[in-house]
């Protein structure tokens, strides 16, 4: 314990003495994955007191959940239209306060038919049908002198005032962003917003009496959560849809001419263009930070813990002018501050009013293209940063797997991410594979086209080669030196091609060997492995260990031949697909407290000494 200790001593000691420094373990739950059988459509707020006894059952004392915020037209919880409000289509109808919606009961009921989940996926037409179940509920309902509201109302109107004049204006231009309205609504005046937050007064309050549901929801949450011991982390996005109320009302805080992304690598070929706009940081600053400050003392009404999303962008941002082809992704962009000298100063301030900011403990998400300065950073501010058990490697003339025993203090350790193919896909379909993509632009790079790049290929991989745009190496391959002989490339890419070799050449073999698994010809991932893997990521060093629930489910046998599929996974960051972001559990809220893995679970994090 002397180890985690020194947490106390850190720029977050204070926040460490909040929650106290134990080895915990955890897990991530999207709310759109699960449902009880009391949900319409899809996982309401309440469901997740299911998950808060399960944790408490099975040895566990963090509830990680994926942003709640309200969505946008792609329902990717990181693109939301608003940092502050909630999404509507979480709320429990029957659990509104001071209302009640037992005469739309038949309706409800229709509802939670027509919009129950289909094929596994998420079916997001609740989200409308939710609305107009609650107009008609608002509408039933009397809210004269009711002071929870007005005070909600009152101490929140800083941005509430910008987000119901934005979801007004929204219905009346449907089909368009606010890029594409009349010059008075989209560059608004004070005198215009006065004007129709008077003419539409029926309808913010009726967008505000929404906002105030989801708060009390979320407290009572919150409350429930405290009374079993079990810490709730949020995540705060890091970026917001570039076609939000955000951006809509402080277009001063934001690039709006770049978009932010990811520049290339060995996952990413082509790097990532995501379309948010990057921050105005000079501008922001200016602000003395109010839009930070806010947002966070907003989320410390739900949360114990907050996740900083894409914790690298508070060092710099990947940016790509907006009229960049979708074609080149990442590939043709800066980072923002350029000077890497600046990076550290720039991080480091915005890290301070953050913390000054909120009572909530900071964990960051330092995944992607990491500067060298970020861990330094993280261990003087004693802030966890990620742990993901396959990409923790060191290399010699091999992989080698590194000890989780040698994993930081300060991180959370894990097997997955919702970014990330779930662990037994990763294993069957992606171990010991390289990009394709990757691998066709460093020899377009050297000159190696046509036949002669067929031929290099049939000396190289495997004929079945993985159909997810990777080619998998041949085993017969004989070391690094043989992979250059055979590609022969120049001194700039050789590199490049040695780092693709040793970072995936035998990479199965390797893991098992690692996990403690003696078949190094087991090709299946099966109930050993998912079994030994979740065993040594909860030993690790890092002092949480949270695990997306899937994985956890994947201890049951049953769950694990029908569900471990390539669909089976939360998101493909880069893209717009109909089946991000989609994903439900393959069993309902009230069956996990009566899973025989649950013993299991529970044997792990004791032997783990993780509560």
């Amino acid at each position: 314990m002397n180890e985690y200790s020194t947490l106390y001593n850190t720029r977050s000691g204070k926040k460490w003495m909040k929650t106290g420094v134990s080895r915990r373990a955890g897990v991530v739950v999207p709310l759109f994955s699960i449902r009880s059988k009391r949900s319409t459509g899809t996982g309401e707020i309440p469901d997740l007191r299911y998950v808060i006894d399960w944790l408490n059952q099975t040895g566990m004392s963090i509830l990680q959940l994926l942003p709640l915020n309200e969505l946008s037209y792609d329902n990717s919880p990181y693109n939301a239209i608003s940092t502050f409000a909630l999404e509507p289509m979480y709320l429990c109808l029957s659990k509104l306060k001071d209302t009640s919606a037992s005469q739309f009961r038949k309706e409800i009921s229709d509802a939670k038919k027509i919009y129950s989940p289909v094929n596994g996926k998420t079916n997001y037409g609740i989200r409308n049908a939710k609305m107009s179940l609650l107009k008609k509920i608002f509408n039933s309902c009397d809210l004269t002198e009711n002071r929870s509201f007005e005070k909600y109302i009152s101490e929140n109107f800083h941005w509430l005032k910008y987000y119901c004049i934005y979801k007004i204006l929204c219905s009346l231009n449907p089909g368009k962003s606010w890029h594409d309205w009349d010059l008075k609504y989209k560059y608004i005046i004070p005198a215009i917003a006065e004007k129709i937050l008077h003419e539409y007064k029926h309808e913010v309050k009726f967008y505000s009496w929404i906002q105030w549901q989801l708060y009390e929801q979320m407290k009572s949450l919150k409350r429930y959560a405290k009374k079993k011991q079990v810490l709730l982390m949020g995540d705060i996005p890091f970026l917001v849809s570039r076609n939000s109320s955000d951006v809509w009302a402080y277009k001063n805080y934001f690039k709006l001419s770049l978009s932010s992304g990811a520049p290339p690598d060995m996952y990413f070929s082509k790097g990532q263009k995501w379309g948010m706009p990057p921050y105005n940081w000079e501008n922001i600053v200016a602000d003395n930070y109010g839009y930070i400050k806010r947002r966070l003392k907003y989320a410390e009404n739900f949360y114990d813990l907050f996740r900083i999303d894409h914790f690298v962008g508070l060092f710099r941002v990947w940016t790509i002018k907006l009229d960049t082809s979708k074609e080149s992704g990442g590939l043709i962009g800066k980072f923002d501050p350029e000077e890497m000298h600046d990076w550290e100063d720039h991080a480091k301030k915005i890290i301070d009013v953050m913390l000054e900011s909120t009572s909530m403990m900071p964990c960051a998400e330092d995944l992607g293209t990491v500067p060298e300065v970020s861990g330094k950073v993280l261990r003087e501010y004693g802030i966890t940063g990620i742990n993901v058990q396959r990409w923790e490697k060191k290399f010699s003339n091999k992989i080698e797997f590194i000890d989780p025993e040698k994993y930081r203090v300060n991180s959370v350790a894990t097997v997955s991410t919702h970014d990330s193919s779930p662990l037994t896909i990763w294993f069957e379909d992606e171990a010991g594979t390289i990009d394709k993509y990757l691998f066709q632009s460093l020899c377009e790079k050297i000159g190696i086209k046509g036949e002669k790049y067929k031929q290099v290929l049939s000396k190289l991989f495997e004929n079945d080669s993985s159909e997810q745009n990777r080619f998998r190496w041949k085993k017969n391959l004989k070391g690094v030196f043989e992979v250059l002989n055979i590609v022969n490339p120049d001194k700039n890419s050789a590199g490049e091609l040695i780092n693709m070799f040793l970072n995936s050449f035998r990479e199965k073999e390797i893991f098992l060997e690692y996990i403690g698994i003696t078949n190094l010809k087991k090709s299946k991932a099966d109930h050993e492995f998912v079994l030994k893997s979740l065993e040594k990521i909860s030993a690790s060093n890092s002092v949480f260990c949270i695990n997306l629930i899937t994985e956890y489910l994947f201890l049951d046998i049953d769950i694990l031949k029908k569900y471990s599929t390539k669909d089976y996974r939360i998101n493909i960051p880069g893209i717009v697909s109909e089946n991000n972001w989609t994903q439900t559990l393959p069993v309902m809220l009230e069956e996990l407290g009566n899973m025989k893995i649950n013993s299991l679970l529970k044997k792990i994090n004791m032997q783990a000494q993780r509560k």
